[in-house]
């Protein structure tokens, strides 16, 4: 089988995740990594045995061996950068949230789809066994029809006005580090556009969101949701239908789930791997590359950019 090579773009925690899932992918391998620093890409290349390091991004963009580029930079950098390695003639898997507006999102999508190269938000929840499992359990009549699904994701984080998370200037705020993947997990399972949005929201001291709570209500279903930087929430999603349930514990890196009938476990997925999970999206754009393919069947650029409007929606109730 053909294996692209990859190069990374940056090599914080995230970074070193996927990273180190890499070796479970059969049509891939890490060539080069690039970091602002070049001590601190060749640290990362020495730790992860990878060939070529950068201390330039536009370095790594002109490698001509380089076939496609995980970009894992801070938020606010992911247009610059995917923009970057798509002029360089790379394909692009960019890490959620793809950009920080529906406008950044529309221009790169454009503008691969211009240069005939793949892009994808890496949304890695879709592409987990135990969310596939849960999305076929739902498509088989398993649970009715879906009336209502809850998920929230939040784990306390101090406030300081320096972290990445709060820095205003790098799009900190709870709703693009975490919320986006309660708004993500109810799209995937209810497929449908939001009518209203109900919304509540803290404000941190310098002005970014840091607990929110969201009720979204799609026809005849509806979604509560909701993200912190406060405190600890439960971290399950739930997919409720009119003739059972299922429950996926942290749901955004599950790696099992549960169908119930009432109060009845009837049965139960548990995926037995040893990754973190990263390996089943690089595995799956490989395939979409080698195959021709431009956008993703799974994160297609509509459901980016739906995203991206619907936090754009959310923030217009809190900010």
């Amino acid at each position: 089988m053909k294996q692209l090579n990859w190069g990374i773009v940056s090599t914080g925690r995230i970074a070193e995740q996927f990273v180190s899932d890499m070796p479970l992918v059969n049509n891939g391998k890490v060539l080069a990594v690039a970091a602002r620093k070049k001590s601190d890409a060749q640290a990362f290349a020495d730790m992860h045995d990878i060939e070529r390091a950068y201390g330039r991004y536009d370095d790594l963009f002109a490698d001509k061996d380089i076939d496609v580029v995980y970009i894992a930079t801070p938020h606010t950098l992911h247009f610059q950068h995917a923009h970057a390695a798509i002029m360089a003639g790379k394909h692009v898997l960019c890490e959620k949230p793809f950009t920080v507006s529906s406008e950044q999102c529309r221009q790169l999508t454009t503008l691969a789809k211009t240069r005939g190269v793949y892009i994808m938000e890496a949304m890695w929840t879709y592409f987990l066994p135990a969310i596939v499992k849960a999305k076929e359990w739902v498509e088989q009549g398993r649970i009715g029809n879906i009336k209502h699904v809850k998920a929230d994701f939040g784990y306390p984080i101090p406030y300081d006005p320096n972290l990445r998370e709060y820095d205003k200037k790098l799009a900190g705020g709870c709703l693009l580090e975490m919320g986006i993947y309660p708004i993500a997990i109810a799209a995937y399972f209810l497929n449908r556009d939001i009518d209203y949005w109900h919304v509540n929201g803290h404000i941190a001291p310098n002005g970014v969101e840091d607990d929110v709570i969201m009720l979204a209500e799609l026809g005849d279903a509806k979604a509560t949701l909701a993200t912190s930087f406060q405190c600890k929430l439960n971290n399950f999603a739930y997919i409720i239908g009119d003739k059972g349930y299922i429950a996926i514990h942290d749901f955004w890196r599950a790696n099992s789930c549960s169908l119930f009938v009432l109060d009845e476990e009837v049965e139960k997925f548990e995926d037995g791997r040893e990754s973190f999970g990263f390996n089943y999206e690089a595995q799956t754009v490989g395939e979409d590359i080698l195959s021709g393919k431009l956008e993703s069947e799974v994160v297609t650029h509509a459901r980016s950019l739906w995203l991206q409007t619907q936090m754009e929606r959310v923030k217009g109730f809190i900010l």
